[in-house]
């Protein structure tokens, strides 16, 4: 079963047992699946890659929503959001731990033969890649600078 088709029967299931920040968050994830779906230049389909990337930035806007709630005094919102993004993070690939991170990035590093800092560009481009939906972007390009400019 694709993500898409996951996230609709879950939606179904939360209408079943009345969870309402469960169906909301879904909800936007399906309204953004279809919006893809019906871009332009798409074929009307839509690819489990395509949709992590989706729920990722989801997940993103959601925690960076919440930030916001909290510097400006509204933490019954900020709840709401961080709510909503722990259930869209359940249809997200396991993240990555500080280690296996380290791992995986220095295994791209030692595949592209970068040796130095003025080279992250190149090894960004492969990891941003690889390692989309597993890790967060800043994690990455924080892990990705520490390495290369040890070397």
């Amino acid at each position: 079963m694709n993500l898409f088709d996951k996230v609709s029967e879950d939606i179904k299931k939360a209408m079943l047992a009345r969870d309402k920040v469960r169906l909301e968050a879904l909800r936007g994830a399906k309204k953004e699946f279809l919006e893809a779906k019906t871009a332009k230049g798409a074929n009307g389909e839509l690819s489990d890659e395509n949709a992590t990337k989706i729920l990722v930035k989801m997940v993103k806007q959601r925690k960076e929503s919440a930030r916001i709630y909290e510097e400006n005094n509204r933490p019954e919102l900020a709840a709401n959001e961080l709510a909503e993004a722990a259930v869209l993070e359940d249809y997200l690939p396991k993240q990555l731990s500080a280690e296996e991170l380290e791992a995986e990035i220095r295994a791209i590093i030692a595949e592209t033969g970068a040796t130095g800092p003025k080279e992250m560009g190149k090894v960004m481009g492969v990891a941003t890649k690889r390692l989309a939906g597993k890790a967060e972007g800043r994690a990455i390009s924080e892990t990705v600078k520490n390495i290369l400019n040890s070397l």
